[in-house]
């Protein structure tokens, strides 16, 4: 497996959560169970976005299981399920750009146009996320960078204090892969608000193409390693 796909799913997933966070009211669209921590704040100072944060896991899981579900029947008819959810979130990105160009900006994040744009982004994540872990499994995750900076400290630890080969060998491998995905998802979040400082709504035109190119990508992978 080239590590261009993890890192690409990496750069759009700190991308489209900061976009979205700075465009909808502080909406996170992939770190999802950070909105119950804004919506506790936009309760305590009034400010908008309130609906929207407490929809966001709700959605996110719904959209998980049907990821799940779809990856089962793909399979079983023998379609690579990774490629074919690749695309399903390009078509979910490019629906959230149109949305987020057409409708917004967005002043209010309880109203339905930015509503709408925010359930499109977060499920295009939540399609992501479960495609990586039912489908990219040996990856590191690429939208929440918590556990990632977590195992990375404990390596570093241990590759400190010193390891057997073969446990310093996959220590190692571990922290470039994680270190690699930390760095491609903190240049993809600079990379947002970027965009969004000069362009505002058009800044959501970016993600479709890193998301087309991960389709590109998978696509030119030799055909032993393709993950299913």
């Amino acid at each position: 497996m080239k590590p261009s796909l993890p890192i690409l799913l990496s750069i759009n997933g700190g991308y489209v959560d900061t976009a979205g966070f700075l465009a909808l009211q502080g909406l996170f669209t992939a770190h999802v169970t950070g909105n119950f921590v804004t919506a506790g704040a936009a309760l305590v100072f009034g400010t908008s976005g309130v609906v929207g944060k407490l929809l966001a896991l709700p959605v996110f899981c719904i959209v998980v299981a049907f990821v799940h579900l779809a990856g089962r029947v793909l399979a079983a008819r023998g379609t690579p399920p990774l490629r074919a959810l690749l695309l399903v979130k390009l078509v979910l990105l490019v629906a959230g750009a149109v949305m987020a160009v057409r409708l917004g900006p967005f002043p209010n994040g309880d109203t339905w146009p930015a509503l709408l744009t925010g359930m499109t982004l977060v499920s295009a994540m939540a399609v992501q996320n479960g495609a990586q872990r039912a489908h990219l499994s040996s990856a590191a995750p690429t939208t929440l960078m918590t556990g990632n900076t977590t195992q990375v400290v404990i390596d570093l630890v241990d590759l400190l204090h010193g390891l057997p080969g073969p446990q310093s060998a996959a220590a190692r491998a571990r922290l470039t892969g994680m270190l690699g995905n930390i760095v491609a998802f903190a240049a993809g979040c600079a990379a947002a608000a970027f965009f969004f400082a000069f362009t505002r709504m058009w800044c959501f035109a970016v993600p479709p193409l890193i998301a087309l190119a991960q389709v590109g990508v998978h696509a030119n992978l030799p055909a032993a390693v393709v993950p299913r």
